[in-house]
């Protein structure tokens, strides 16, 4: 075995999945790790369920993770084409082998046939496998049948006896007994391909080496090595990964609304930390790191970190790392990212959108959760005086209504509504009269904001409110308070 080769073998049936995207990312780290190549195949044999633009979403997420491939449909390579639909005549070719082999053969049973085969057996309470029906027809029998135009498929024999047993890298050797295997369809009825046959011709035609991919395609991997097997060729090493679940019995499913990589996205979370935290569902490091970038993963990556236990998906583990992926940022580039979710609800033009960004950038997890900070910024919402009560600031309701008061024509005299020209004005208004900063500062901000919790506190809101909108609310305040 040379030089290591991956693949990631997506199909274009619809987006892109954090179980996908977590097989892509394993596939390239496993590549770039130890200096070998990393293959994108486009699997669309199943035309049926094919997505429109579902291949412009496989291309675009790769890129923007930065998981660029070294062979592939737009970049080419000496294994093309790259895009199973345009490799009809290679697989073609192949299952003509395996019948002159005697390792596959036509079938001629209709649909009818098999749905009665299927119900008998599950009656029984049998394997539900096809019956070997077409196994054993003379060539006169093929050969009438084939220039008569019935219809057929062609199915892989498989060995009745014995056992096949492979070596995974995660769950170590698994062995099945050969009369379970069903024999599976290769070629479709309109001369397709089946994604199982397919897969094997491509993966030894384009050299693969490690094949990683999802722990249900277990049970399938026999089949997949007779037919190596029945070509002579060598086996590549299989890594499988359990699912990630959405809860103890549940897989993640777009059908039950779980995130797909664009809707993460589109929710604001940082590509760099939802790949960071894909990495770590299913895989552990050997430190107690969390933080990876990709640079990172490259020199960390190794298959015994893969664990064989289901990986839950967990929100708040995803939103602790986009949070500290926000954090490192740059004030422009928190700025420009922010700028999109902050006009959500902030349309006035007055308004600082820096000093907004400012003042969010610590206090985010991820970005579709600003617009609902920053709501009250261009309108007032109603709210309840009980607000104004608090236990930790030691205010109540009467004692709101006297600062708001006492403090409005302070505001209606100043001119500079500076962060610091505030401070310095309201703090000293504070010392002067022996009150604690909260007392003083939490009336204010809830009779600026209606709201208990706000990006920034009473002095900044003011400071971005600016002076007319600052006095409207503090005398809005103190008409809720009067009642």
């Amino acid at each position: 075995m040379g030089q290591l080769r991956t693949r990631f073998a997506p199909s274009p049936t619809g987006y892109m999945h954090v179980g996908n995207l977590r097989t892509a990312l394993y596939a390239y780290l496993l590549a770039k790790s130890n200096g070998g190549s990393f293959i994108l195949r486009i699997e669309d044999t199943d035309q049926e369920r094919l997505v429109e633009d579902a291949m412009d979403v496989i291309y675009n997420t790769l890129r923007e993770t930065g998981l660029l491939w070294d062979e592939g449909p737009d970049v080419g390579g000496v294994f093309g084409p790259y895009v199973q639909s345009e490799r009809f005549e290679i697989y073609k070719k192949y299952s003509q082998k395996l019948i002159e082999s005697g390792h596959a053969y036509y079938c001629f049973c209709n649909k009818e046939r098999l749905d009665e085969i299927k119900l008998l057996r599950k009656s029984a309470g049998g394997i539900s496998k096809y019956d070997g029906h077409c196994r054993d027809l003379s060539e006169e029998q093929v050969a009438g049948k084939l220039s008569s135009g019935v219809p057929y498929v062609i199915r892989q024999k498989m060995t009745e006896t014995g056992q096949t047993a492979f070596e995974d890298e995660v769950f170590g050797l698994i062995t099945v007994e050969n009369d379970t295997l069903d024999d599976q369809v290769l070629v479709k009825a309109d001369g397709m391909p089946t994604y199982n046959f397919a897969n094997v011709v491509d993966d030894h035609l384009m050299q693969i080496t490690h094949v990683i991919r999802g722990s249900e395609y277990l049970s399938s991997t026999p089949k997949y090595n007779l037919l190596y097997e029945a070509f002579g060729w060598e086996i590549p090493k299989y890594i499988h990964c359990s699912p990630v679940m959405r809860n103890s019995s549940e897989k993640l499913s777009k059908r039950k609304g779980d995130a797909s990589f664009e809707d993460l996205i589109a929710a604001g979370y940082l590509k760099e930390a939802i790949l960071n935290y894909i990495a770590l569902l299913g895989w552990s490091p050997k430190s107690e790191q969390e933080i990876f970038s990709l640079e990172d993963l490259k020199r960390e990556f190794n298959i015994a970190g893969i664990s064989k236990s289901p990986a839950m998906f967990d929100i708040k583990k995803l939103n602790f790392i986009n949070s500290h992926y926000i954090k490192s940022l740059l004030p422009d580039e928190f700025h420009a990212k922010a700028l999109p979710f902050i006009k959500m609800s902030v349309k006035n033009k007055e308004a600082s959108t820096r000093s907004l960004a400012s003042l969010l950038h610590t206090r985010t997890e991820f970005l579709s959760d600003i617009p609902a900070q920053v709501d009250f910024i261009d309108e007032l919402p109603n709210y309840n005086r009980e607000l104004f009560v608090s236990k930790k600031m030691k205010t109540s309701q009467e004692s709101s209504l006297e600062i708001l008061t006492k403090i409005l024509p302070l505001f209606e005299a100043i001119e500079d509504y500076s962060v610091q020209n505030l401070h310095e004005i309201l703090i000293s208004y504070i010392s002067t009269h022996e009150l604690k900063n909260g007392f003083v500062l939490w009336p204010i901000r809830i009779a600026l904001s209606g709201k208990e919790f706000t990006p920034g506190g009473a002095i900044e809101i003011a400071s971005i409110l600016g002076k007319e909108e600052v006095i409207r609310r503090l005398q809005t305040g103190i008409k809720i308070l009067s009642k």
